[in-house]
């Protein structure tokens, strides 16, 4: 089984060569160690199979590695104390989903803060039933009803993050055109909106609103989500979603890039409580 999405599973693989190799250790002795096959350790060290904590550990443990920072970073990488009691529960549409979401789902159960921006409809944390699924039938035309029913689904349990202990911290920058696209009709736009402002409301969860009259801005090149992780800022990442495909961003230089973007859009947005107004006046018809 695989664990935790690939852009970690590449990351923890690197590090874990690293530190064998600064041991002056090589695989084969590595795996009699720890009692494994040589192959196993291969596998861990290029990404390609995932790694439990309690491989993990036995590794740091046989390369002599003491620093409990670093240990607790690999550790996280491997999933360890990282998913706050949701343990892998979109394993079981494994073959609904495709594997670039399956990470995205992953990196959002272990994440401790979630900032977006969205150009074209709410977050997927923070739709409802009906607006999801019309959003989803848009983005997946002419399928079947049953796998249909299954996205929603998947989409709808997302939204546990936001009610975990501790919730997951979300900041969004919705573009005004977020409001104003009618999708799945007025009734479901006016109850989309309406859980918007709910939203809003709750302590952790930070909306803006980017109006029309801020003019041309940073995010005219597309969404874009970081995640962001209570342990350590190391596993911050940058996710840009594509018709068939997501891009995983974990360069120093691109999270420092997209964060400083991101702090823009929140200047040029309005505040959270003029967004708040905002939201309902346009609930409203205003």
């Amino acid at each position: 089984m695989e664990h935790g999405p690939v852009v970690r599973r590449r990351k923890l693989g690197a590090e874990l060569r690293a530190l064998r190799t600064s041991a002056g250790i090589t695989s084969g002795e590595a795996a009699r160690m720890v009692g494994w096959h040589q192959s196993k350790v291969s596998r861990i060290e290029t990404g390609t199979s995932g790694s439990k904590p309690a491989d993990v550990r036995l590794l740091l443990d046989a390369y002599r590695v003491s620093d409990a920072q670093l240990r607790e970073l690999l550790l996280t990488l491997a999933g360890a104390d990282g998913d706050g009691g949701r343990h892998h529960w979109w394993h079981a549409y494994r073959g609904v989903l495709p594997p670039t979401y399956r990470d995205f789902i992953s990196l959002e159960s272990q994440a401790s803060a979630m900032r977006t921006l969205e150009t074209t409809v709410v977050p997927g944390l923070l739709q409802t039933p009906r607006y999801a699924r019309a959003v989803t039938r848009a983005a997946a035309d002419g399928l079947p009803d049953e796998r249909l029913d299954a996205l929603v689904e998947v989409r709808l349990a997302r939204q546990d993050v936001l009610r975990g202990s501790p919730p997951l911290r979300l900041s969004a920058v919705l573009d005004e055109a977020v409001l104003r696209r009618e999708v799945g009709g007025p009734e479901v736009m006016a109850c989309q909106l309406q859980r918007l402002v709910e939203a809003a409301r709750l302590p952790h969860v930070r909306l803006q609103v980017l109006p029309f009259t801020a003019g041309a801005h940073i995010g005219v090149t597309g969404p874009f989500v970081i995640f962001s992780f209570s342990s350590t800022s190391d596993l911050d990442v940058v996710v840009l979603d594509h018709l068939t495909s997501s891009l995983h961003l974990e360069r120093k230089e691109d999270l420092e890039a997209y964060t400083e973007a991101f702090n823009a859009l929140r200047h040029h947005a309005l505040s959270p409580d003029d967004s708040l107004e905002f939201i309902a006046a346009t609930a409203a018809g205003a």
